[in-house]
This record gives C-alpha cells, structure tokens and sequence, in this order.
C-alpha cells in the first residue's frame, strides 16, 4: 500500500509498507518507462544496481512477459577490483544470476574486474556509454548516501569521467558487511569501478530503489540536507525525471 507520495525539488518520493510493494511498484513503473521507451525507437539503453535492496524489484520486472528484453542493451554500474571474477559477490555475477541469465537482453554489457590495465577498461566502458544514450537506470542509495561506488570522499557532481577507480571509504565496506554480501570487513575489497555520478545522471530517467532500516539516515541527508556530495544521493533531488521508492522502515526519520 501506497503510505505516502510527495516532491522534493523535482524528485517524487513514494513511500510503502514493505520493501515487497515497493519492488513490485517500481518494477511495474520501470516496465511502463520501457514500453513508452520502446515505442519512440528500436532499442534502449538501462543500466541496473547491484545489491540486495534491488532483489525485490528485479525478481517482478523479470516476470513481466510484456517486456521486449531483445531490444534492451544492459549494462552495470560498478564493480569491485582485487575480486575473483567467479565470486558470488562481484556485481556483475549477482546481476548475471538476477536479471541477465534470465531474460533475453540484446546485449549485456559487463565492466571486467580482471582486465589486466583497469585505466584502460574504464576508458572502454565510457567509451561505450558515449556511443549509447542511456535511457533508464535503475539504482540504490548507500548507508553513506553514495550512488553507484562515488562514496562521498570521491563524489563529484562535475566529474570529467563517466567511469573511474575510487577507493571505497570504511561505511561503504561496512555496508557489505551489512548486507550479508561479505562475513567480514576485511573481506571486502578496497577499490572499485564506477560510473561516476554525470554517467548516471545523463539517463533520461531514474528509478532508485531505498528499503530496510539501515537506509534511514542516508534517506534523511538525500531529502533534508544540503544538495552536494557530503550526500551524492541528494543530487537526484535536480534530475527532470527521478523517482525514489521507499519502505517505511527507510522513510522512518522522514514521516
């Protein structure tokens, strides 16, 4: 059930019950972006999250059979460094087991954490993206109020790259902890790839998807504080076409 539905700047915020209605709400609102999408031209551009806040919604926009997946070009936004590349926590492999081994995508377009020059991995990837106006991306938040990997010691809201090395600061691997994703800290590598913050707001729309307790303070900063990259999320709050969906739990500090 739909608990609340407001604007801050351009950004809609919609609050649910449960994490399981917002999954279904914004996969169903995704499906819809796809369809309108996909009837002004042949095939579009999405760009999907790795993490277990966005299992809710992929596992519904999966089952839509209406979806043309042939006519989508998938891509990922992040991906860690120093990870074997069969690990069942590189991102590339938890959306392989998500989304794209199940549905039929035109392309999938994976970042390659074991390219032997990453600089030259991350020119290829922007390359890429400089080649395919995305249409759709499909996102989180961080405890830390990051989007993507641009934590906030390396957030820029100019940054000259659309995908770059960041080192990723200690509540952001805290969060992998969190998250069930590693058992320990120590674990969790310290370097990633990422898109950076201009390579997703480029899309032409976004759809980013907030559950669970945990959430609460980075949801706080991304609607009540300042605009600027303390909290990279609170950039969302600028997009034309932005869409937040949040559980109660998420919302708590909030309503």
């Amino acid at each position: 059930m739909l608990v609340k539905n407001f604007r801050k700047d351009n950004l809609e915020v919609c609050i649910f019950d449960t994490r399981r209605e917002l999954g279904r709400q914004a996969a169903n609102d995704v499906c819809q972006a796809i369809k309108k999408a996909l009837s002004l031209k042949d095939e579009i551009n999405i760009i999907f999250a790795a993490a277990p806040s966005q299992s809710d919604f992929l596992q519904t926009l999966i089952s839509f059979k209406e979806i043309e997946w042939e006519k989508i070009n998938a891509y990922h936004m992040d991906e860690y460094l120093g990870i074997d590349k069969n690990a069942p926590q590189a991102f590339g492999n938890f959306l392989k087991e998500a989304i794209f081994s199940k549905v039929n995508f035109k392309t999938v377009n994976y970042l390659d954490s074991a390219a032997l020059d990453v600089t030259k991995e991350c020119m290829r990837y922007e390359r890429l993206l400089n080649n395919n106006i995305i249409d759709i991306v499909c996102m989180g938040i961080g405890e830390n109020g990051h989007i993507a990997f641009n934590d906030p010691p390396v957030a820029d809201f100019s940054d000259k790259f659309k995908v770059k090395i960041v080192k990723l600061d200690e509540k952001c691997r805290q969060q992998q902890v969190n998250d069930k994703c590693f058992t320990d800290i120590n674990l969790v590598p310290h370097y990633a790839m990422t898109l950076t913050v201009p390579a997703l707001f480029e899309a032409k729309k976004l759809f980013c998807m907030v559950p669970a307790i945990t959430k609460a303070d980075a949801v706080y900063d991304t609607l009540v504080g300042e605009i600027e990259e303390k909290c990279p999320a609170s950039i969302l709050r600028l997009h034309l076409s932005a869409k937040l969906y949040l559980d109660k739990l998420s919302a708590s500090r909030i309503i």
